[in-house]
């Protein structure tokens, strides 16, 4: 585990990458949507915006709410980039309970027939303390590339029955 950050904890950064069997603007439309997160995240259960935002936007907040096995926690995100129909970025706020701040990046691009997802997140400012205590409370975060991957996978599950059900309307 040399020279991937784990050996302190959980790693600072990570990248996943499938191609789907979908339209790329199908999985766009799941992933530009953050209330439908859950639908295809191992771990994050509901998500609602707040102050008023509906839809993604530089600045728009929103909270997610989280479990893995025993343990339940929210965050506060902000969305920091959003360059439809390609990639959208959002920030973990940090707080005094929750001293990180991680961006993560979802982006879409044609691929053959299907589309490729990428899903990438980097911990910028995260004691080192911290990330060995998340590694300990979750140990599901110590290496997240597999949970990350069957994300992709789903969201690819997604779009391409909601470009069925889409096809199939009068």
């Amino acid at each position: 585990m040399r020279g991937n950050g784990r050996e302190r904890g959980v790693a600072r950064t990570c990248r996943t990458e499938v191609v789907v069997d979908a339209p790329p603007e199908a999985v766009w439309r799941v992933v530009a949507d953050v209330t439908r997160t859950s639908e295809w995240s191992h771990e994050c259960h509901r998500v609602t915006w707040l102050r008023g935002a509906s839809t993604a936007a530089p600045g728009a907040r929103f909270r997610g709410r989280n479990r893995s096995g025993r343990l339940r926690w929210s965050r506060v995100c902000e969305i920091v980039a959003f360059e439809a129909p390609h990639r959208i970025t959002w920030r973990t706020v940090a707080t005094p309970l929750f001293p990180d701040s991680t961006d993560w990046t979802i982006a879409v691009e044609p691929a053959g027939t299907g589309t490729r997802v990428v899903q990438t997140y980097r911990m910028r400012n995260t004691p080192a303390w911290f990330r060995w205590l998340v590694g300990r409370l979750v140990p599901a975060h110590l290496d997240r590339s597999g949970d990350l991957t069957d994300d992709l996978r789903r969201i690819g599950t997604i779009a391409a029955r909601d470009a069925r059900t889409a096809a199939a309307r009068p």
